[in-house]
């Protein structure tokens, strides 16, 4: 259990590291700004068409009587309109450090600059980059969904689909949300999805102290937009301790690096 504070205070690191370091934060601020007028807009229209999906999704209710219809649908609309928050959340960071690749890559390795030792860098062009972070966010957001589907379907379970469920799908997006977050650092030393996902699961408590804090702040309106720049810049941290180079792997470029224990 000690894990979840450990990761909690990578988190609180990352927003001190911003905070003392003034130029960066404002710099990390620009990819989220663009990211968050957009997901804006697209939860407002999902908060308006909801009920209209769900009336069309349940026609066989048109004939219940009331309160029954009004009950059912609007719980499925709930449902609904949660289930694009919970996919909101995830894709969120996704989608912002894909627009700020340059930004995000740049305060990451000004983190690894000033807290010494090596700085990481991919030796990729940016587009290679590009690529790279796009199609392991939607192996990502693939999972994400699979996992979305099946904790939908359990929220209609009496009392656990409105206790446990919850639980699970803050735990599952405080995972993959630090996935994301720390892909930065881990795609700069040559991490490859799969490995990098072992790495957190290995740590799983770690990676869930420091991910489930972020995705419940994450639901406040633009909190989520200020957070950014230190969450990265915490990830970073974490990765820092997570990984140390092979003693022995060959001087290559990328290096490989290896699970650090402690």
């Amino acid at each position: 259990m000690r894990d979840l504070g450990v990761g909690f205070g990578y988190l609180m690191k990352g927003q001190r590291w911003v905070g003392g370091h003034g130029k960066w934060f404002g710099f990390g601020l620009l990819p989220g700004l663009v990211t968050l007028v957009l997901y804006a807009a697209a939860l407002v229209g999902l908060g308006y068409g909801a009920d209209d999906f769900a009336a069309w999704a349940t026609p066989f209710a048109d004939d219940w009587s009331s309160p029954w219809e009004g009950l059912f649908r609007g719980f499925l609309t709930a449902l609904v309109f949660c289930f694009g928050l919970f996919l909101a959340v995830i894709t969120f960071t996704a989608v912002t450090l894909l627009v700020g690749q340059p930004f995000y890559e740049s305060l990451s390795e000004q983190v690894d600059r000033t807290e010494g030792g090596d700085v990481p860098e991919s030796g990729l062009p940016l587009w290679r980059e590009l690529w790279i972070s796009a199609r392991d966010s939607l192996r990502v957001l693939g999972r994400v969904v699979l996992y979305g589907v099946l904790l939908f379907a359990l929220g209609f379970i009496p009392v656990v689909g409105q206790t446990v469920i919850p639980v699970m799908g803050f735990c599952v997006s405080g995972f993959f949300l630090a996935e994301e977050l720390t892909a930065v650092a881990l795609q700069r030393r040559g991490v490859e999805l799969k490995d990098r996902l072992g790495l957190l699961r290995g740590r799983r408590l770690l990676t869930l102290g420091f991910g489930v804090p972020l995705t419940l702040a994450f639901l406040v309106p633009f909190l989520a937009v200020f957070l950014m720049p230190g969450a990265v810049a915490g990830a970073t941290l974490m990765v820092r301790d997570l990984v140390a180079p092979d003693p022995e792997a060959e001087p290559v470029s990328p290096a490989r690096y290896t699970l650090h224990k402690d």
